[in-house]
């Protein structure tokens, strides 16, 4: 473990990050749960295992300041501040979620937070927030904006031309890979002829930095250095994190094609499990303590399903509402 012991991380910044950790697990194993039980509709990819990746960068992040997601993106959205009551709406279908219901579990959004939307097309994001970034730029206001993409998207066309424009106009742009090692079903070896992805960076003539996506404060500094750098006007950077994903592609299903000894050894790197531990031995939080906001957290859980379930149906006279065109 490389947890940072850098000071200026200080112990309410600490608590926060690792009770977000929390809010984003319990989130996760409890839309697995109701999706097994048919309570949502459709598929949901679970970030379980990757907390501290979204927490540790959005921990740097103004609410003005964009981010785009991806598929398993609900850990992103609620990192950047968005409601679990009106995600879990969303998931549900309902009238009062993010989306209306319209969106579903890959596509929450929330412009007033800078959520520019989770996408379900891999490296959808890339380009658009890129867009965001260059918006930045013209209007001189400050913002960053931060792609967060798994290792599959680094071999799409969108990535390779938003990280080139980046590059090309030194535009505040973030991008964060989460290298889970597996796209879908396949490993990221079989995918590309590198397995440090990082070094992509150096294609676009932008810093490229690999750190231990496991480790909420080694991703807050990482993340912190970068965005400080896109603020002031030194361009674009990469920031790929080695994590692992603890579920299946989809869900909570019995198939898994990894092998389980993988699956172990990364299940002993849990992030909330290495950030308590961080915690207690600082005397910052005790092992009662940790319990009660894992308790309190559920409780929140709870309430946001229950607003969920309660929730009306969109109307179907709204169906060509909130769209761009017909």
């Amino acid at each position: 473990m490389t947890t940072s012991q850098n000071p200026a991380i200080d112990s309410e910044l600490m608590l926060y990050m690792f009770r977000t950790m929390v809010k984003i697990r319990e989130f996760e194993e409890t839309s697995g749960k109701l999706a097994q039980q048919a309570k949502i509709p459709g598929t949901v990819h679970l970030y379980s295992g990757e907390e501290a990746v979204a927490v540790g960068v959005c921990s740097n992040l103004n609410p003005t300041d964009a981010i785009t997601s991806t598929h398993r993106g609900h850990g992103h959205c609620i990192a950047k501040g968005g409601d679990v009551k009106l995600m879990f709406a969303e998931l549900y279908g309902r009238a009062t979620g993010y989306c209306h219901g319209k969106g579903g579990s890959m596509h929450i959004a929330d412009l007033d937070l800078g959520i520019l939307g989770a996408n379900g097309i891999v490296a959808g994001g890339a380009p658009i927030a890129m867009g965001a970034a260059f918006a930045s730029k013209y209007k001189r206001d400050g913002t960053v904006a931060v792609c967060f993409c798994g290792d599959g998207a680094t071999n799409e066309g969108a990535w390779h031309e938003a990280m080139n424009f980046a590059g090309l106009y030194k535009l505040p742009l973030i991008t964060v890979v989460e290298n889970n090692h597996w796209g879908e079903f396949t490993r990221q070896e079989k995918q590309a002829p590198i397995s440090e992805l990082y070094v992509r960076a150096n294609s676009y003539g932008m810093p490229g930095k690999r750190v231990d996506g496991m480790d909420v404060m080694a991703i807050y500094e990482a993340a912190h250095e970068a965005i400080e750098r896109g603020r002031n006007g030194g361009g674009p950077s990469l920031i790929e994190c080695d994590t692992y994903r603890f579920h299946n592609h989809m869900g909570m299903v019995d198939y898994d094609p990894r092998p389980r000894e993988e699956r172990e050894g990364w299940l002993s790197k849990d992030p909330i499990d290495l950030m308590r531990r961080v915690l207690e031995d600082r005397r910052i939080l005790s092992g009662e303590g940790a319990e009660r906001i894992v308790e309190e957290v559920r409780r929140e859980i709870e309430e946001a399903v229950a607003f969920a379930d309660a929730s009306p149906f969109p109307d179907p006279a709204d169906l060509l509402k909130d769209v761009y065109s017909v």
